[in-house]
Order: structure tokens, then sequence, then C-alpha cells
């Protein structure tokens, strides 16, 4: 029954690690509930200070929390129900039960990213995270989220606009909106995805509860993507644990004095996949998911992110593109190729000052992981060397010195 899951996840001064250690000994919780103090003595890996807590027998609290879910339209899911997403269950420490509103997808066939970052970000990190998401939802992955103030909040927004699916896991209960702000985006998440979390109705947001909660969004998801984090932010725990949990980590580059961006740039440095656009995550795991994933192109014309590049529209009258107006093209000049990567040498050869190529085609062409092909056309692009046109294709805008 689950007023006997309720009551072993709230008991209280038992830690969380010991719970499922019951568990395992037990098998079900009715099993930790009605077994004797000797009982409970034999569990293996249990200090028999944490054992004895199950002896406290009050349900009463239990029997509040599921009232609540019932008048909230909260449903429980269990670590031992078939809908608990197996990622998550691998996990170290994965909860014992989660509080669930909406639709829960089916995570283990799905690509989800979580998206995290700092609540103190810029309006870049804003434009970056809203960006980004959407591109995730329009490519057919779903954004998981902690709904908090700041790259969070954005994320949620940015993949909403695109009609894709959020999970939305909380530091709080589902009931408590946290920012308050956010009690609108709460229900448009619960809409259009789910909302989670392992602490029950009632929870009030607590400084300790969001380490806790990272580590359920990173169990949830196949990556994580980093906005902005300052050198100390939860969005870096995010990062180790799924770094941890054997997942992917990805970062959006910033300028190298602003102090939100240094964690992410370390990041980078260390060897976390630089992300310009949500292809270039997405694009590891196409193999992984081909039936659910494909690039999502161009953005609509509705979005307001005043940063995104259009492509100039075709003339009716000819099937072919139109050429990009000459005075849209950088002047080409002549570069020397000491001081680049091998990287950066292989792409520069591999493209043309007229023809653009696509970025699979450039990864096919050199053979170089795609993650490094789009850290190398991100740093060729800044540095004016190559142009990066609609579609994510890309042409040289210098003649090289060898040539």
């Amino acid at each position: 029954m689950l007023k006997y899951w309720v009551w072993l996840a709230e008991l209280p001064g038992l830690k969380s690690p010991f719970r499922l250690a019951l568990l395992r000994h037990f098998g079900s919780p009715e099993g930790i509930f009605f077994a004797d103090r000797e009982e409970l003595l034999l569990a293996e890996d249990v200090p028999p200070a944490q054992a004895e807590l199950a002896l406290n027998h009050d349900l009463s609290g239990a029997d509040r929390i599921l009232a609540d879910c019932q008048r909230l339209g909260q449903r429980i899911l269990t670590i031992q129900d078939a809908e608990y997403p197996q990622r998550l269950r691998n996990i170290f420490d994965p909860p014992l039960l989660l509080y669930v509103k909406g639709r829960m997808p089916a995570i283990d066939e799905e690509a989800a990213v979580a998206v995290v970052g700092t609540r103190n970000c810029t309006p870049y990190g804003i434009a970056s995270a809203e960006r980004l998401s959407q591109e995730l939802a329009a490519s057919g992955a779903i954004v998981v989220t902690g709904l908090a103030r700041g790259v969070d909040s954005a994320a949620a927004r940015g993949a909403l606009r695109a009609g894709g699916k959020v999970v939305g896991v909380t530091g709080n209960g589902l009931d408590v909106f946290y920012p308050s702000e956010n009690r609108d985006l709460y229900a448009d998440v619960a809409a259009a995805g789910v909302l989670l979390s392992e602490y029950p109705p009632g929870s009030p947001p607590d400084k300790t509860h969001f380490p806790v909660r990272n580590r359920i969004m990173s169990g949830l998801s196949v990556a994580a993507l980093v906005v902005e984090a300052p050198e100390r932010s939860g969005a870096l725990i995010t990062a180790r644990l799924t770094l941890e949990q054997g997942r992917e980590v990805y970062a959006v580059p910033g300028p190298i004095d602003a102090p939100v961006s240094v964690g992410c740039n370390r990041l980078i440095r260390d060897g976390a996949g630089l992300a310009a656009e949500g292809w270039d995550i997405l694009r590891d795991f196409r193999e992984r998911f081909p039936d659910k994933l494909r690039p999502a192109g161009e953005l609509p014309a509705w979005t307001p992110l005043p940063t995104r590049r259009r492509a100039a529209p075709e003339p009716r009258q000819k099937k072919e593109a139109a050429p990009e107006p000459e005075e849209a093209k950088p002047p080409l000049r002549t570069v020397n190729l000491e001081g680049l990567t091998d990287d950066q040498i292989a792409l520069l050869r591999a493209l043309e000052p007229e023809d653009s190529i696509q970025v699979d085609d450039l990864i096919q062409t050199t053979g170089i992981p795609a993650r490094r092909v789009s850290s190398a056309l991100t740093m060729l692009e800044i540095d004016g060397m190559v142009h990066q046109h609609s579609g994510k294709r890309y042409t040289r805008t210098v003649t090289l010195a060898e040539s």
C-alpha cells in the first residue's frame, strides 16, 4: 500500500541510503513496517541506530500526505513501479518515490537533456538557455529543468515555445511555487510534460533540497547542458553528478572575464562539449535515438531572440537557392596556418570560399568527431575565418597562405 511507501520515505532521521538498504533486505515497505527489532537489526549495511528508527509506526503523516495528494491531483511513483525510469533507478542514490503532476514520459526511450545554470544569470544566459532549449525540443529532445529563477525558467520557456515536453524537477512540494512568479510556468509544464519532486505536498524550498534535487535531474538525462555557472554553483554540482553517472556534459562558452561564465569555460577546457546550438548536443545521440531526433533547421520566425540569423528568402521563380548578397560576405584575406590546431587546419582545407558545406558533411570528410568539429568551427568563426550560413552550412572566408 502507498501509505507504507510514504511512511518509509518520511521516517524522521532515517538517511536515504539506509531506506534503500532496508527495502532491499525486506523487499517492501510493509515488510519493514511489520518487522520486529531483532529482524531490523539483521538488515545488512544498516547501522543499528538507523534500523531502530523503523520501529516508529506513526502513520498519521503518511495519511495526511496521501490526502493532500488526492486533493491536489498528484500521484506517487515508487521505485518498484514499472513506470519509474530505469535510467534514474540505476544512479547511486535514487529517490525512493516521486510525487508526480502531469504525464510521465517514457524517459528511458527519450533523449532527455538537463539544462542548468545560475539563478543570477545575464541577458546572454537567458537568451542562450531559451534558444538552445527551443532547438533541443524542436529536434525531438526532452528538456529537464529545475524551474528555478534564471537559466532554469528560461530553459522551460524555450522548450515550451517549441511545443516540446518538459520535465520540471523541484526542490519543494509541487503545490509550492518557487519562485512565486513561476506559478503559471508550473502549470504550463504540468500540462505539456510533468512535474516531479521527492518532497511531499506543502514542503517549502530549502537550500539543502536543491543539491539533492540535482541528482534526479542528471539521473533522468542522457546529458547535461550548463549555460552559465560561476566558480561555485549548483549547476556545476549537476555537471559533476552527470559525469559520475556516466552521462555527457556540454557547456555554453562565455566571455573569459565574465564571473558567471567561469564554470562553463573551465568545463569546456576540461573536455566538456561546446554547445553553440541544440544539435551540437543531439548529434552525439542520433544513432542511439534514430527515430526521435532530427535537426530542427532554422528557428521559426516568431522567436524573440535578436541574435539568431535568418536566411534570405528564396525567389519564388527559382528552385535553386539564391546566392547571398555580395555585401553580406566578409572580405577575403590571406592567413597563415601557424598557431591553428590540427582540427582547424583540416576544416579550413575542407571548406571552400564559394560553396557552403553542411556540418555533417565536414564530419564525414575530415573524420573528426562531431564535438571537436563544433568547437573548432566556433573558434574559426570568432576569428573571422569561416562564415555560418542558414542550415548550419559553412564557407571559408580566407585564403590559405600555403595555397
